[in-house]
Formats: structure tokens, sequence, C-alpha cells
């Protein structure tokens, strides 16, 4: 099975990230659970061509080291997420308050 076909494995465990869901009102959270279970049943190459996902490189914030590049994607209809690819797993790193900071703009 080529890398692109392999199913998305997710990686929830950053602190950051989980204070951004539990921080979230109900009607948010459960929408971003929808998004984190969706990302479940998708393989690679439909992340990266799905339309609602929104998956776009933050080409503005310099990624830690060993990191090739860091992405946001939509987890709600106000909110985006950021993350890194890491081999078959999605490391989800923050939940941003609103979209600019997604990119480090403020």
């Amino acid at each position: 099975m080529r890398d692109q076909d392999a199913k998305v494995r997710l990686d929830l465990n950053n602190p950051v990230f989980q204070d951004g869901v539990f921080g979230l009102e109900k009607p948010e959270r459960q929408a971003a659970l929808e998004t984190l279970k969706k990302l479940r049943r998708l393989t690679w190459q439909q992340v990266y061509r799905d339309a609602g996902l929104k998956w776009e490189k933050i080409v503005s914030v310099k990624p830690p080291p060993g990191t090739d590049a860091l992405y946001s994607l939509r987890i709600t209809r106000s909110r985006r997420a950021t993350a890194y690819r890491d081999g078959a797993f999605l490391r989800l790193l923050s939940i941003a308050t609103d979209h600019d900071s997604t990119y480090g703009q403020k």
C-alpha cells in the first residue's frame, strides 16, 4: 500500500490541543469531534483533497526541528487546528481561538 493510501492515524496527546478541545463550547466541541471521526476514516490523499477540511501549509510559521512543515485544517466552521504529518500520524498541536492566530499573525 502506498503511503498516500494509508488511513490517517490521529495523535491527540498534545496538552495544548487537548486544552483547546476541552475549552470549546459544547456545540463546537461536538463539531470538532465529528471532524476527528471523519479524519480517521480518510486516507492521506483524501485529506489533501477534501474541500471541507481546507488543508493548508502554514508558511508564516517556522516548523519545529525535525518537522518538515506545519499545516492548518478546519476543525469546526469557525476554528482551525494546527498539525503536522508524521508518517501515518496526524499530530494535532492546537486549536486557534481565531483564524489569524493559526498563521502566526496575532
